[in-house]
């Protein structure tokens, strides 16, 4: 009985190190960008031609211009922008949004975020996942932070008077993202739009002209 037990706990503790972004085996692997070597990561560079300007990078003082439709945009810091970032586990991003403007429902499928206001005033939200689909959210003001958990979809609104920026750390060198409404209606082949119509309760016709727009 003690040799099952033992063998449970060392069964769960090997999944939950496998869930993770394994630890470093070395001080750092700055990332070879010039490689068309692809490995879970970037390959590493010599650690001999390792400079500051690796683990360095500037301009997230500046706001990202807002063109798109939802009226926010991201300036994301990985390890293509730091190549000292590769196989740290670990990245950061600015979003600005417009007066109005959105970040729509997305999530990070290999990251869970902290985010912290840099300006305006911010409505963010993340949705549990079923049975309970639960809305937590909370209106946040300058220096304010809020965390969304791992994998779950969440959105920003600039619910203030003046353009919104806030700062995103995420748990993955490379956490990913999956707009909602673009993945559901945009994507390549669509998705039949009888399938669109039954699952969100519509008529073909609005499915229609929704995928339209993307």
């Amino acid at each position: 009985m003690a040799n099952f037990l033992f063998l449970c706990v060392l069964s769960i503790v090997c999944t939950i190190a496998v869930a993770s972004e394994p630890s470093p085996s070395q001080d750092f692997c700055v990332a070879d960008l010039t490689t068309s070597t692809r490995v879970n990561g970037f390959p590493c560079l010599d650690s001999k031609q390792a400079q500051a300007k690796h683990f360095s990078f500037s301009g997230l003082h500046l706001a990202d211009k807002l063109i798109n439709a939802y009226g926010s945009n991201a300036t994301l810091v990985s390890a293509r922008q730091i190549p000292g970032l590769n196989t740290l586990g670990i990245s950061l991003a600015r979003v600005d949004i417009a007066l109005e403007g959105v970040v729509p429902p997305h999530m990070h499928p290999r990251a869970s975020e902290i985010l912290t206001v840099l300006e305006g005033t911010i409505l963010v939200g993340f949705v549990t996942s079923n049975p309970d689909n639960k809305l937590i959210s909370k209106v946040l003001q300058k220096v304010d932070v809020f965390v969304f958990p791992f994998g779950l979809v969440h959105f920003e609104k600039n619910v203030g008077s003046v353009n919104a920026a806030f700062i995103s750390a995420l748990s993955s060198q490379n956490p990913g993202l999956i707009l909602v409404p673009n993945t559901v209606f945009g994507s390549d082949p669509s998705i039949a739009n009888d399938i669109l119509a039954k699952a969100f309760q519509v008529d073909k016709s609005i499915v229609d002209q929704i995928q339209g727009k993307f």
